[in-house]
């Protein structure tokens, strides 16, 4: 199908969307820009709004009574956060908070969750990111359970600079150990041996990937993983 006239977005669910679909029910669509640590929705807080990444990163966090941190999926280009709304969820199971600073495109939660129910197409969009979400939690599951503080860094950083197609990420140590739910003195140590190896730069609250394939052999076979299901989000039907 001809696609001259289809509305531009480098996120990847807009972009999967007919142009019928975008006009009939996305039309309400508001750019606005969010800096890190920005939150989106409070664990036990209203969805209100459902947002499209068109760059940055959001992160998805479960928090315990002990005030200790985990994330449990990150989101940018390839998909949408507030994906519970569309499912009936009317209160956030987690916290979402910005990862990297990023663009997002804010759409009302009840007007999307109608174009899921009324549109077939764009149901079926949905749910292939939905499948995609839970398949990167259930991996990060495993992955924070069998693999080394070192590979699940290398892991994170790479997914991470995929999502936000660049090398550059802005960075701290302290929040790399709240992403990682490990202590900082931890992910210091393995930040410095990186760059000691000249496998990345950290210079002021930015990280540089120097030698990606160095990264990718440093992180456990769950990245390639993700990699695949990334990829294959960002394949217009």
């Amino acid at each position: 199908m001809a696609r001259d006239n289809h509305t531009q977005f480098r996120n990847r669910l807009l972009s999967a969307f007919a142009q019928d679909d975008l006009d009939e029910f996305f039309s309400d669509l508001h750019p606005e820009s969010f800096p890190i640590r920005q939150t989106l929705y409070s664990e036990g807080g209203l969805i209100e709004h459902v947002y499209f990444v068109e760059e940055g990163l959001a992160s998805v966090v479960k928090s315990m009574e002990n005030g200790s941190t985990i994330e449990v999926g990150m989101i940018g280009i390839e998909g949408m956060v507030g994906m519970p709304a569309l499912l009936g969820a009317e209160i956030s199971a987690h916290q979402v908070f910005i990862q990297i600073p990023a663009t997002l495109l804010r759409m009302d939660a009840a007007r999307c969750k109608l174009a899921f129910d009324q549109s077939a197409a764009v149901r079926t969009i949905v749910h292939r990111f939905t499948v995609s979400f839970l398949n990167q939690s259930a991996q990060t599951a495993a992955c924070n359970r069998l693999h080394s503080v070192e590979q699940r860094c290398a892991r994170w950083l790479l997914m991470s600079s995929d999502r936000v197609q660049s090398d550059m990420i802005p960075m701290t140590h302290e929040f790399l150990s709240v992403m990682l739910g490990v202590r900082r003195a931890g992910v210091s140590e393995i930040a410095e041996e990186l760059q000691r190896s000249g496998i990345i730069q950290y210079h002021r609250g930015q990280l540089r990937i120097v030698d990606r394939e160095a990264l990718e052999a440093t992180a456990c076979e769950c990245y390639q993983l993700d990699r695949a299901r990334f990829e294959r989000l960002s394949l217009r039907p």
